[in-house]
């Protein structure tokens, strides 16, 4: 291509990215700026598929630009028009989708009591006011579905279906745990449930689900497992999006069509970093088109349309149609672990958000609807507070892991490092810790 050539096809990319730009700021003229509920657009992506038939590449960016066109979830009728020809849920599924949001926050309350009560160490992150988010992916993912999180994992394993009484004993670093002790609280994970992880470092997890999409991809298409529609779902934060992994592997999940969703979960705060401040571009759902994948942007605190947007994503990884980046933005009512004060932040923006409950909107939605009683959906929190309490009570019964399991799952080779000439852990000898903290 001549460098002529060239120069005419970057001015075709930017004029058709600043007709989009200019589209979308017609479409939001009236709604506030970054002061608002939005940070970014509240225009979404429609899910149509790029045009791109064999041997026929895209004309322009403009064909990227073009699929941004309006909301993916449309907004929920007033409460004079609901009716049961356009409820978004059935009740069994409100029901479904409360219990497992009430679920979420109470366990995360608790682990706030237990820690400041000493029964937990280390860093831990906690979800409140991120719910609907979890909930509005996992619960319409099969078991045999892959979940990658971050450090901030407890309610994604809840969610994926993590008894309450292995993840409460993992956090109290007990043999009865997920991960027998020996993940706490950022590194969750469950062979059973298809739980990946945790991940204590941001970006980390990414390429790890990633190679699970792959997996799925491989199985399906050169195995020729018949039925094998798994699709994996990747969590993170905005924070991830400025680093590598994200980038790269966005890439490569739309070169190869994995059947992946990547869900950045904006709080709008990379710990004590606005996300106004650290990001060029704060709109990150516009990266998806960058990469030739659909983008969304969906309000995070309401779990109606992260389940909405959640169905359309899922359905195209399940269908080969490859990946989709959603940006739900949601915010998070503690600070970025329970060792921060959260000063930080202004106490307005706090307050402005926690008006915005996505427990209490569901909770308001299923009553206006006739869905659901206010003793029915009391009668889950009754249940949900036992389960919360038995998880506890059953955490802080259950045994310490013993000494010689300090070094299992560390080395490949079962003669490495950590077994002596007698082909006994080194962890076994009394010696073992002289001179260190007791274990």
């Amino acid at each position: 291509m001549s460098a002529a050539s060239l120069s005419s096809a970057i001015n075709a990319i930017r004029s058709a990215s600043f007709a989009h730009d200019r589209s979308a700021l017609a479409s939001n003229a009236g709604h506030p700026s970054s002061s608002s509920v939005f940070l970014g657009s509240t225009a979404g992506l429609r899910f149509n598929p790029i045009s791109s038939s064999a041997g026929r590449p895209r004309s322009s960016a403009a064909a990227v630009a073009a699929v941004a066109a309006s909301n993916v979830v449309k907004e929920k009728q007033p409460k004079s028009s609901v009716s049961g020809s356009n409820l978004l849920i059935t009740k069994e599924e409100g029901l479904e989708l409360y219990e497992d949001m009430v679920l979420g926050r109470a366990f995360e309350d608790m682990c706030a009591q237990m820690y400041y009560r000493g029964k937990m160490f280390g860093f831990v992150h906690l979800y409140n006011g991120q719910e609907a988010v979890s909930t509005g992916f996992i619960k319409l993912l099969k078991q045999e579905d892959s979940v990658v999180s971050t450090y901030r994992d407890h309610v994604h394993a809840l969610s994926k279906g993590v008894p309450a009484r292995q993840v409460m004993s993992e956090l109290f670093g007990k043999e009865t745990g997920c991960c027998r002790g020996q993940g706490g609280s950022m590194h969750m994970f469950s062979k059973e449930h298809n739980l990946i992880g945790g991940f204590a470092f941001i970006g980390e997890g990414i390429p790890i689900a990633t190679g699970a999409a792959f997996t799925s991809k491989y199985k399906r298409e050169v195995l020729k497992e018949e039925g094998c529609d798994h699709v994996t779902v990747a969590f993170f934060g905005d924070g991830t999006c400025n680093n590598g992994q994200f980038s790269e592997c966005l890439n490569m999940a739309q070169l190869w069509k994995l059947p992946i969703i990547f869900v950045v979960e904006n709080n709008l705060w990379a710990i004590g970093m606005s996300h106004l401040r650290a990001t060029s571009d704060p709109q990150i759902w516009k990266k998806g088109p960058a990469f030739g994948m659909p983008g969304v942007h969906v309000d995070g605190m309401d779990v109606l349309k992260v389940r909405e947007v959640a169905k359309e994503a899922v359905g195209r990884a399940r269908r080969g149609e490859g990946p989709t980046l959603v940006e739900c933005e949601t915010y998070r009512f503690r600070g970025h672990s329970l060792a921060d004060p959260d000063e930080l932040r202004e106490p307005a923006e706090k307050a402005k958000y926690a008006a915005r409950d996505p427990i209490a909107a569901l909770k308001k939605y299923m009553i206006e609807s006739k869905l659901a009683s206010e003793a029915e959906l009391k009668a889950i929190d009754k249940k949900i507070d036992e389960v919360v309490e038995d998880a506890v009570e059953f955490a802080d019964a259950s045994p310490q892991p013993p000494r010689s399991q300090l070094l299992e799952n560390v080395f490949a080779d079962p003669k490495g490092f950590g077994i002596g000439p007698d082909g006994r852990y080194r962890c076994e000898d009394p010696n073992f810790t002289a001179g260190t903290a007791k274990v």
